[in-house]
C-alpha cells in the first residue's frame, strides 16, 4: 500500500484532520496529499509560506530564527495545525539548491510535525539537483505523516 493510501485509510478510520505547511516544496506536498482517496473527508488543507514575514505573521514562527532549522520546521507545523484545526500537520523547510543559502548546503532539509500537542522534526541531507531534492523531501514528509497518523489512529 502506498504512503498516501495508508494516510488516507488511517485518517478516515480514526476521524483525523490532516494538514501540511510548506516552504521548500511550494505546494508539491499538498498536491500529493490532496490526491489521496476521499481527501475531502480528512485533508484540512495546506499553507505555502515562502517569505519570512508570512511564516512569522500567519504561522507564528519566531521572528529572526534560522528558516532552515529544526525550530522553524516545528513552528511551521504547529502554526498550520492551529490555523487549520488539524490533528496532524507536517511541514517542509530547507535549501533545495543548486546553491547554498544562509550557510546551509543544498539538500539540507527539515521535516517538522505537530500531532495533538507533540512536535518533532527530522533532518535530512539530500543529494541531487533541486527537482530531486524536492521529490525526496515530499517522499520523506509522506513517511513522517504516515508514522504520525498511524500512531494516532491506534
Amino acid at each position: 500500500m502506498s504512503d498516501i493510501a495508508r494516510i488516507s485509510a488511517a485518517a478516515r478510520t480514526a476521524g483525523l484532520r490532516i494538514a501540511v505547511a510548506e516552504s521548500l516544496t511550494s505546494g508539491q506536498l499538498a498536491n500529493t496529499v490532496g490526491a489521496g482517496e476521499k481527501a475531502g473527508e480528512w485533508f484540512a488543507g495546506g499553507i505555502v509560506a515562502y517569505l519570512r514575514d508570512v511564516k512569522e505573521k500567519l504561522l507564528g514562527v519566531t521572528p529572526g530564527i534560522d528558516l532552515c532549522s529544526a525550530q522553524c520546521a516545528e513552528e511551521l507545523a504547529r502554526g498550520a495545525a492551529t490555523v487549520l484545526n488539524a490533528d496532524v500537520c507536517v511541514s517542509t523547510t530547507g535549501v533545495g539548491g543548486p546553491d547554498p543559502e544562509d550557510g546551509h548546503q543544498p539538500g539540507t532539509v527539515y521535516i517538522g510535525w505537530a500531532a495533538r500537542g507533540t512536535v518533532g522534526h527530522l533532518r535530512l541531507a539530500l543529494p541531487g539537483d533541486p527537482p530531486a531534492v524536492l521529490d525526496a523531501t515530499v517522499e520523506a514528509a509522506l513517511r513522517v505523516l504516515v508514522a504520525r497518523v498511524e500512531r494516532l489512529a491506534q
